[in-house]
């Protein structure tokens, strides 16, 4: 059995264990959280380099996607510069290629009607590909990207606004502790509302889930969610809130939505070569044989499918 070992500087309370079987191909697929402790991420990260398929940066990233530039978070890139045998992603990979290929399918089978919903993008320099994607097909659309990464209550409505910020901010972010810039640990267990007059905005909120989850208001009454990685516990706090449908990008395996990092671990180990070999159309092609499509769930009337 192939183990795919997502090391998370999440909370542990999110830790799983399933299986799956991928183009006949058996997975363990495993996510341990290291509580935000780098240290331990580090450890974990180099005493499992060789043991396991693939490892995968949950609860993080190794840094941002740009306008085909790499903008590292030191602090991460540190603890995983002594891997040396096992592949290391986080996601990155999926998010430019899945994720744009999401939203042009909940439009094309009009699940979503792009050209009148009104979005909410949490962050855009986390999910470069969704940006774009929706960029080209949202004429309401809001990032985040100031509100959620600096604390300042600015939105930016344009790719070219963040394009003019990006190559100033994202270098001075990488070099930032990285838990002043994204949760970790127990705090992505706090809700802090924040931001509310765009989330009630907004037809549809999309982006990372423990950003969203972070600062959403009390009532997200009717609201439809885009994300990834959800476990039940999410979805019954948002069901709570009222959020009427939760879109997911990356399948349900033993009732979560795992991470495009574990995607991924599980796309390079099929394809069987490295990261850095492996272009935006091998992704593609290999989920096109897994038969993959975004799910949606009505958490009003606890309905779950594979669009189609």
């Amino acid at each position: 059995m192939r183990h795919i070992l997502s090391l998370s500087l999440g909370s542990s309370s999110r830790d799983k264990i399933a299986t799956a079987t991928v183009l006949g191909e058996e997975f363990q697929l495993e996510r341990r959280g290291t509580d935000g402790d780098l240290g331990l991420f580090g450890r974990l990260m180099r005493e499992n380099d060789g043991r396991v398929d693939a490892l995968t940066v949950g609860g993080t990233n190794l840094g941002l996607h740009w306008n085909h530039r790499f903008y590292p978070f030191y602090d991460v890139m540190r603890q995983v510069a002594a891997v040396r045998h096992t592949p290391v992603v986080d996601g990155s990979g999926l998010k430019n290629t899945l994720e744009r290929e999401a939203v042009q399918l909940l439009q094309e089978q009009g699940t979503i009607d792009f050209e009148t919903a009104k979005v909410f993008l949490v962050c855009a320099t986390d999910r470069f590909g969704m940006a774009e994607a929706l960029a080209q097909v949202c004429p309401q659309l809001v990032f985040g990207d100031l509100m959620f990464n600096v604390g300042l209550p600015i939105p930016l409505r344009t790719l070219r606004s963040i394009n003019l910020l990006a190559p100033l901010a994202l270098p001075l972010l990488g070099r930032l502790p990285f838990k002043w810039i994204y949760p970790t640990g127990k705090k992505q267990e706090k809700t802090v509302p924040k931001w509310g007059k765009y989330y009630q905005w907004a037809d549809l909120i999309a982006g990372d889930a423990l950003l969203v989850v972070r600062h959403m208001p009390k009532s997200l009454e009717g609201k439809t969610i885009l994300t990834n990685t959800t476990t039940e516990a999410d979805v019954e706090h948002l069901r709570g809130r009222g959020v009427r449908r939760l879109i997911t990008t990356t399948p349900v395996v033993a009732g979560r939505s795992f991470g495009t990092n574990v995607l991924q671990g599980i796309f390079v180990t099929l394809l069987g070569r490295r990261p850095e070999d492996i272009g935006p159309e091998d992704y593609l092609e290999l989920a096109h044989r897994m038969g993959w499509q975004p799910t949606l769930r009505d958490l009003q009337s606890r309905k779950s499918e594979a669009l189609n």
